[in-house]
């Protein structure tokens, strides 16, 4: 099968224009956002898309706007050319690969220092006498308009990085505005990201199919993740903890065990046995996101571990 090149773009105007084109002809957009150093599960993602739509696009920007200014925005991993060429792989290809430089640039002359040479804590959280704020308005960049999912986006990953969400429902506002997909496509891994872009979706009337597709593992169980790279030999065998201890506890509660205390406990002792410093291990309610005390009907179990410097997410569907 021939090698298909996608059509790079990087100017939001021009990418409307294709969209628009597009549709002309009659044909569905289907969009992934991602924020490239792509892995198998972005690649599944792209799968997903052709299967729903007749042309792919594929975004790749790391969006400061759902960076804190002591996260790791500036170690996030990067490989745009290694990106190409898997994308080149997939049977069918990509159509477009939007790669823009900026999307808070307004060409007013703001400032665009976004954060990328702020080395900061490694665990995140607020400076001393500070709100927290996000890498766009550190950068002092003049964005003033955030969306937020207000109830869906504070608990979980929210309680530790309070500015990651409404930066995430923001720039998807923005892609989709820009890109004007017929279907969008969100990984599993990510469960409260793609929970919190359905209900925007939802609330805000977007005319747009908003697709979960289920996480991706590696052979030996760890959820593929672009931060994954960032693990030490032994770091990334004692982050196996968390996806062995959710199994277990999956299995726990179809076979009854349905005290969600119980279950949480036993993740975090083997988290914690192999080294690793939890922020969350809870089940919550598939739907709501809340926490729930007895497993009664859907729910997922949702962990967030520091092994090292890298945090990890993680989580377990379970139907009782």
């Amino acid at each position: 099968m021939a090698t298909k090149n996608p059509l790079i773009i990087s100017d939001k105007d021009k990418m409307r224009q294709w969209s628009r084109s597009m549709r002309a002809q009659g044909k569905t957009i289907g969009l992934v956002p991602t924020m490239g150093y792509l892995h198998e599960g972005h690649l599944s993602l792209i799968r997903d898309a052709h299967k729903h739509s007749q042309s792919v696009v594929v975004s790749i920007y790391v969006n400061p706007g759902q960076f804190s200014p002591t996260e790791d925005l500036s170690t996030y991993p990067s490989d745009f050319l290694g990106d190409i060429d898997k994308l080149k792989s997939i049977p069918g290809g990509v159509d477009v690969v939007f790669h823009p430089h900026n999307l808070y640039d307004y060409g007013d002359n703001s400032n665009d220092r976004s954060c990328w040479n702020d080395s900061g804590d490694q665990h995140g959280g607020e400076r001393e006498g500070r709100e927290v704020v996000s890498c766009v308005e550190d950068g002092g960049m003049g964005h003033e308009t955030w969306v937020r999912v207000e109830k869906l986006e504070k608990p979980l990953c929210g309680k530790s990085r309070p500015v990651c969400f409404r930066g995430v429902a923001t720039i998807v506002t923005k892609l989709f505005n820009i890109v004007e997909p017929d279907v969008a496509f969100f990984g599993k891994k990510d469960y409260q990201q793609w929970r919190i872009i359905q209900r925007m979706v939802r609330d805000l009337d977007f005319g747009i199919k908003v697709i979960g597709s289920d996480l991706v593992r590696e052979p030996d169980g760890l959820a593929m993740s672009s931060r994954n790279v960032r693990l030490s030999p032994a770091e990334r065998d004692k982050a196996l903890s968390i996806s062995r201890s959710l199994t277990e506890a999956k299995a726990a509660a179809e076979n009854g065990q349905v005290n969600c205390r119980e279950l949480m406990n036993s993740v975090i002792r083997s988290v914690q046995g192999a080294g690793g410093l939890i922020d969350y291990a809870e089940v919550v309610d598939q739907e709501s996101l809340e926490a729930v005390e007895e497993i009664k009907g859907p729910a997922v179990f949702c962990v967030a571990a520091w092994f090292g410097k890298v945090r990890l997410i993680d989580n377990m569907e379970i139907s009782p």
